[in-house]
């Protein structure tokens, strides 16, 4: 039988407040206190290196950060991360290498049933449990995300793309694009870098 934890990673409707994911998102929340509240120390970079699933060097983080699991999340090398971030993985969040993040960028990996009917469950005990389906997010290499950017759940982003400032991302963006708007589309395209 699936865990709920398995359950959320295959993109099935899952049990937010299953004892197992609630201990893994404690444990987030913990790390986070960490990495938010303690500037450029040993205490710090060892917060990072178990809140996330992966990380590549010199990841920087320029203020505050949200996530709720982290261990969700992959990051590649030279990443930069700036303030008021949120990431809700709650499926994997990739990360290439050489990405730039800029302020009030989201991520969502979570989503719910187009039919209000299906939004929420009935545990075996007659309790209500909101229902709740994923995908993933993958961003490649050489990647510069704008300000207050949303990408959603199931988008993939290329390689060698800027995100204009603003833009919703609902589908994937090729490689070698600058895309921008509500929904995101494309608006110019780059050379391939060499």
């Amino acid at each position: 039988m699936m865990t709920e934890h398995d359950k959320l990673l295959a993109g099935e409707p899952y049990d937010y407040r299953d004892p197992a994911l609630q201990t893994m998102i404690a444990r987030g929340k913990d790390l986070l206190a960490v990495i938010n509240q303690q500037p450029a120390s040993e205490r710090r970079a060892a917060a990072l290196q178990a809140f996330f699933g992966k990380v590549g060097q010199r990841l920087v983080i320029n203020g505050a950060f949200s996530a709720v699991y982290g261990s969700h999340i992959s990051v590649g090398d030279d990443v930069f991360i700036n303030g008021n971030c949120t990431f809700q993985d709650s499926n994997r969040i990739t990360l290439g290498d050489r990405v730039i993040i800029a302020p009030d960028v989201k991520l969502y990996c979570g989503g719910h049933a187009l039919d209000a009917t299906q939004r929420f469950g009935v545990r075996p005990d007659g309790t209500r449990y909101l229902v709740t389906t994923t995908k993933p997010i993958t961003i490649g290499n050489d990647v510069w995300i704008g300000g207050n950017v949303t990408v959603i759940g199931g988008v993939h982003i290329g390689n060698n793309v800027v995100v204009g400032a603003g833009a919703v991302v609902t589908k994937d963006v090729p490689d070698n694009t600058v895309v921008g708007g509500v929904p995101a589309r494309v608006i110019k395209t780059l050379p391939p870098l060499a």
